[in-house]
């Protein structure tokens, strides 16, 4: 038989008994599911770390970071100021294209002076207006105030009743944060500090104010992460080193903490391995339910072909050699199977992207968001694998079939 007729065929086959074949495939999706639901997450995540945390290789270059530890939590010295990042650009000026220090978050807890008074607040820093606030006074952020830099601040409704005694009479009041001063421009109302899941909430703070303007304050002049930033084939990590032993030598701050250059790099790559391993592993106990999938497929075609003897008889009568007899039931346990690692790939692929979100909300926020990440590798594997199990398991009753004897039959 030519190939289309024997497919043709073989769908008509599985078609007659619809439910048998339909609690196979069952059987198959779940198994293929499994794996590429596990996949997707543990590439999701290792992509996502990369992402994160790897060298940027973009625009040709790659960057690290070296970070200020204080011995006391409490301290308030900063382990680079912008005295060191000229300096060490002098330094190491012909090995970095630039050193800068990073701002590590945007909500942040200092003081302000509000009204006549230093307070203790908490704030967070906006790139755009915001609508997850309501407002009972006042306008929210303009355009301009994040495109010419205005310095405009947005307060709580519980610091302005505090302050001031009511929303209205703070607007127009002014705040200073870090030497730069503010002026409310709106009130808006008060919101829980953390979220139903455990994360801070980013207008469950004090004030709100545009982060162009923050960062171009005496905020931006020191810091406790210092970034890195080189061209591509220069040795990153060891000259990263060396200016962590620099900094040590040579920075007033070292003697109330310590400088750690972090080689992200070879952590990624042992977090890579060991999400490997796992992933490896869990799938290997998901692929045992393709193994009993694939007994149940054996099953059903060793039923098939003791019900179409007299089919398998006629077929034989007219012509049909056994290998032709082979080819065909073989043929339907692989568009079985197959069937099966297509459903059962759309269906894993759509459980890691549902359960990427949830990943990210359980491991508590941290800027880390994880994106299910499907690749042709899963897709190909997917296929791959219910090809092989149709192929494994469904040759034996292919070869009970084409064996039949025509004059057993006859009789």
């Amino acid at each position: 038989m030519q190939t289309i007729e024997l497919i043709k065929s073989a769908i008509q086959s599985l078609k007659a008994n619809k439910k048998r074949s339909f609690l196979t495939i069952i059987g198959i999706m779940i198994g293929i599911a499994a794996v590429i639901a596990i996949l997707g997450i543990g590439d999701g995540i290792t992509k996502t770390m990369y992402d994160k945390f790897g060298n940027n290789a973009k625009q040709g270059q790659q960057t690290t970071e070296i970070v200020y530890n204080p011995d006391n939590v409490n301290s308030t010295v900063n382990g680079f100021t912008q005295e060191q990042v000229a300096d060490i650009n002098t330094q190491f000026g012909g090995e970095i294209k630039k050193a800068e220090i990073e701002q590590e978050s945007d909500n942040l807890s200092t003081h302000a002076d509000i009204g006549d008074a230093t307070k203790s607040v908490t704030l967070s820093l906006l790139k755009k207006p915001t609508r997850d606030v309501k407002f009972i006074a006042g306008h929210n952020f303009s355009k301009r105030t994040f495109e010419f830099g205005d310095t405009n601040a947005l307060m709580s409704e519980k610091v302005a009743r505090r302050q001031y005694g009511s929303a209205q009479n703070a607007l127009g009041t002014t705040v200073t944060v870090n030497n730069v001063t503010y002026k409310v421009t709106g009130v808006y109302k008060s919101q829980a500090q953390f979220t139903d899941d455990g994360n801070q909430n980013s207008y469950g703070v004090d004030l709100l104010l545009p982060k162009k303007v923050y960062y171009q304050g005496d905020s931006a002049k020191e810091g406790n992460t210092l970034k890195l930033t080189f061209s591509q084939g220069v040795n990153a990590s060891a000259i990263s080193r060396r200016v962590a032993k620099y900094l040590k030598n040579n920075s007033s701050a070292a003697t109330q903490g310590s400088y750690q250059y972090l080689d992200m790099e070879k952590a990624l790559k042992q977090f890579s391995s060991q999400m490997s391993i796992i992933t490896t592993f869990i799938s290997f106990i998901a692929a045992i339910s393709l193994f009993i999938a694939g007994i149940g497929v054996m099953n059903m075609m060793y039923i098939s072909v003791s019900e179409r003897t007299q089919e398998i008889g006629i077929r034989l009568a007219v012509g049909a050699t056994p290998f032709n007899i082979m080819m065909q039931f073989l043929v339907e346990a692989v568009i079985l199977t197959m069937t099966g690692g297509l459903l059962g790939f759309l269906g894993g692929a759509g459980l890691a992207h549902l359960l990427a979100p949830l990943l990210s909300n359980a491991i508590g926020g941290g800027g880390i968001h994880i994106h299910a990440h499907i690749s042709l590798n899963a897709f190909l594997l997917a296929f791959g694998t219910s090809a092989a199990v149709g192929l494994i398991f469904g040759i034996l009753p292919a070869r009970q079939a084409a064996n039949k004897n025509l004059i057993d039959i006859l009789r």
